[in-house]
């Protein structure tokens, strides 16, 4: 079972995700096709990507994330978070012929938190080697049905869902992780394998949408 940061951090993950779900979002299953795979996002250095401009000649990964979610970002003082896995994600997929991108969709926030600016800075302080995206007026996350920061989507050469889910099942300590969900489902995607799991549960912040 995924492990989560805190009591407190649970309580409030649990709260934002119900709210998150007042308005009902269809969530794209494995095997589907990746909407809305054209639209294009301004990445932090200006540049207008969209899924398929980004994708590798095996595959996508897509990470909805955002600038302060304690489950994406860790505790104050504390070295958990699943950010600083990402761009070990990221390598991984690109050895293995898959492009990966970060999307922040919080548009209630993009005014404070979560406006490009502060993506910009927050992509300098974490090290990202990946893009990061601002999706402007939660358009794909809609698309996807995206719930959570993070929450992970991988697709194949062909833009189906093979993935969805958590990287792991520990947001607290990396090298406490048990079941590496993204690594292995890359692994078997790309050797021609069934990804199973292919679905987990996404444990994180709700994304912000407007209404």
């Amino acid at each position: 079972m995924l492990r989560n940061l805190s009591l407190a951090a649970i309580a409030c993950g649990i709260l934002m995700t119900t709210s998150a779900q007042s308005t009902e979002i269809n969530e794209i299953n494995p095997g589907d096709k990746a909407p809305s795979s054209d639209l294009k996002m301004t990445n932090i250095d200006g540049q207008e990507w969209s899924l398929v401009d980004l994708a590798g000649e095996n595959g996508t990964l897509v990470i909805f994330s955002c600038n302060t979610c304690p489950f994406v970002v860790g505790r104050e003082g504390k070295s958990d978070g699943w950010e600083g896995r990402y761009n070990t994600a990221a390598a991984f997929a690109r050895e293995n012929g898959i492009g990966a991108v970060l999307v922040n969709s919080n548009e209630a926030k993009r005014k404070g938190d979560d406006s490009l600016e502060a993506m910009k800075a927050h992509a300098r302080e974490a090290g990202y080697i990946m893009p990061y995206v601002a999706d402007y007026g939660h358009k794909l996350a809609d698309a996807f049905g995206a719930r959570t920061t993070p929450h992970v989507y991988l697709f194949d050469a062909e833009f189906r869902l093979v993935y969805r889910g958590s990287i792991d099942d520990n947001v607290n300590a990396a090298d406490e992780v048990k079941e590496t969900y993204l690594q292995d489902a890359i692994t078997k995607m790309v050797e021609g394998k069934k990804v199973k799991p292919a679905i987990t549960k996404a444990i994180g912040c709700s994304i912000k949408r407007v209404s």
